[in-house]
């Protein structure tokens, strides 16, 4: 527990695939070797950006084994086994565990909604299993995870704290308490970290430009690093300009750190989105970016697959 409270920068790591829409391992160690070498503390397997939600359970517990076996000792490796179906989550956390991850990443239930009492349940029959990050993103869920259902689930043996997208205002709220907290929105997870004491993010970004996220974590020359968040800003929030993942998925493609293949219903940005998208990560060094080269790619470049 105290190992993965240390951890400042996670990424949640993308899915590549292969032309036929399978799990690529080859891109995929690729990608995390990278992300080591950067100085990242931890990856989330089959998240939001992972795509969790378009792989299959066999697909996701392979990803968490895969990861554990070949970068468990240098990596905090976090499974996304979280679902809207209780039986469910349980089921996935305890095969994920049982695999050798070191922590959940644990949703409340989306779409079939349910009661905040009913929410609570959820978490606590999943943080039974063993040590978990609840994830608060009211965006997908349709329902805030307020203090009311935080407060209670904190004082669990196996919390471990909140990635949370609720802004700054409630992670400074929560850490004051001495509820640990990540940020899941990158754009304010440099403020959240250094002027209202986040424990880190759990990153998007970080996919594609790691070095300068774990700068941007680290507590050292803030004056120096407060001008690189300002700089990053527009990437930041291109990065979300449709919903994630097709931003960062199209922005590793035009570095040619990923093959060319979305698994549906996932399409590319425009050409247009792909401009200004290209304009910003031209102005990033390249010694910064994951991938070996930067194009804008025509529309046509582009596979999709089931």
């Amino acid at each position: 527990m105290k190992r993965i409270k240390a951890a400042s920068l996670i990424t949640a790591v993308k899915t590549p695939y292969t032309e036929k829409g399978e799990v690529c391992l080859k891109t995929y160690d690729l990608l995390i070797k990278q992300q080591i070498a950067a100085g990242v503390d931890g990856i989330v397997v089959g998240g939001t950006t992972g795509e969790g939600h378009l792989l299959s359970w066999e697909e996701h517990l392979m990803l968490i084994a895969h990861c554990v076996h070949n970068f468990g000792e240098k990596l905090i490796i976090v499974g996304n086994t979280g679902s809207n179906n209780t039986r469910e989550a349980i089921k996935a956390t305890e095969n994920g565990f049982a695999i050798g991850m070191d922590a959940a990443l644990q949703i409340n239930p989306y779409y079939g909604r349910t009661s905040l009492k009913g929410v609570s349940e959820h978490f606590k029959r999943v943080l039974d299993i063993g040590p978990a990050f609840i994830y608060n993103v009211p965006g997908r869920t349709g329902q805030d995870l307020t203090p009311e259902v935080i407060e209670p689930l904190s004082k669990h043996k196996n919390f471990i704290g909140v990635k949370e997208c609720g802004g700054n205002d409630r992670i400074a709220y929560y850490e004051k308490q001495g509820i640990a907290c990540w940020s899941g929105n990158d754009d304010e997870s440099y403020v959240g970290r250094h002027e209202h004491g986040s424990h880190g993010v759990i990153s998007v970004t970080s996919n594609i430009i790691p070095g300068l996220m774990r700068q941007l974590m680290d507590k050292a020359d803030l004056e120096e690093t407060a001008k690189l968040n300002d700089s990053l800003q527009g990437l930041m929030q291109w990065l979300f300009c449709e919903p994630n993942p097709i931003a960062i998925n199209t922005a590793l493609m035009m570095t040619d750190a990923v093959a060319k293949n979305f698994r549906l219903p996932y399409q590319a940005l425009t050409l247009e989105q792909r401009e200004v998208g290209f304009k910003l990560l031209k102005a990033v060094a390249k010694k910064d970016l994951v991938g070996d080269s930067l194009s804008l790619l025509e529309d046509s470049d582009f596979n999709y697959c089931i």
